[in-house]
């Protein structure tokens, strides 16, 4: 199925289906394709799946933050006329989607994080990238996942363009700083939110620690692993992804 991306406005996005709306926020380097098994499965469940692109690279420098990132959702949420919203967030989308959850509470009904930021420091990445050197890109981007070959020659192109960007790159490593600033520790504990951890066993990007912090600091979250598995699961295993997911929503009721 061909994902239409509407344009309304400062808004792009995809809506597909009927039903409860499921937001997904998507990470620093991840487009809005790396969420089709997601946006294929949870329509024909019964579900409104929504993917706003992100403006990363469209803030004025200063505002370029986790929090101003946040706000955006909920202005997207308002103009899409949506409550009880379920959300999810892959990497610095997890973040966001945390950051919101406790900036808006009533607005949020379930939150679902995968490979997040905002507890360990190194998720967002470790330095400087190395500009122009594209095999150095490439193994970069093949660390991220458990199978180097679920890194294609598409995804890496469009990370060495990111990185030769030096627009883009200035805002990734201004949203990098950003979300080590805005770290969650003691925020976490009194957001009662229900929140679904879904986890790759061989994260090294989040390794599997952070899961079980978010797990243990979080009052009302429910954490699940995905074996031989990188930062990304719904791109690395969908099905699995899509299974945990909808068992999850259904024994929740949402």
């Amino acid at each position: 199925m061909e994902e239409k991306i509407t344009k309304e406005g400062k808004y792009r996005y995809i809506e597909v289906g009927e039903g409860p709306p499921i937001i997904i926020l998507h990470g620093l380097m991840g487009g809005l394709s790396n969420f089709h098994g997601v946006t294929s499965f949870f329509p024909e469940k019964g579900y409104k799946v929504l993917v706003p692109e992100l403006p990363i690279y469209d803030m004025p420098i200063l505002k370029t933050n986790v929090k101003n990132f946040a706000k955006f959702l909920e202005q997207f949420i308002e103009y899409k006329g949506l409550k009880d919203v379920i959300l999810l967030g892959n990497s610095l989308g997890g973040h966001i989607g945390l950051l919101h959850t406790k900036l808006y509470p009533k607005m949020v009904k379930a939150l679902v994080i995968t490979g997040s930021s905002g507890l360990y420091e190194s998720a967002m990445g470790d330095g400087y990238p190395r500009r122009g050197d594209y095999e150095f890109i490439k193994k970069k981007a093949e660390d991220v996942f458990y199978d180097p070959e679920v890194a294609t020659k598409e995804i890496v192109d469009e990370v060495f363009a990111t990185v030769n960007n030096r627009n883009k790159i200035i805002r990734t490593l201004a949203i990098a700083k950003s979300a080590i600033r805005h770290n969650m520790a003691k925020d976490l504990p009194k957001m009662h939110t229900p929140t679904c951890i879904i986890w790759g066993e061989n994260d090294t990007v989040t390794p599997p620690k952070v899961a079980m912090d978010f797990h243990e600091l979080l009052p009302d979250s429910d954490l699940f692993w995905i074996p031989e598995c990188g930062h990304a699961p719904m791109m690395e295993h969908p099905n699995e992804f899509n299974t945990l997911l909808y068992a999850w929503l259904q024994k929740r009721k949402f």
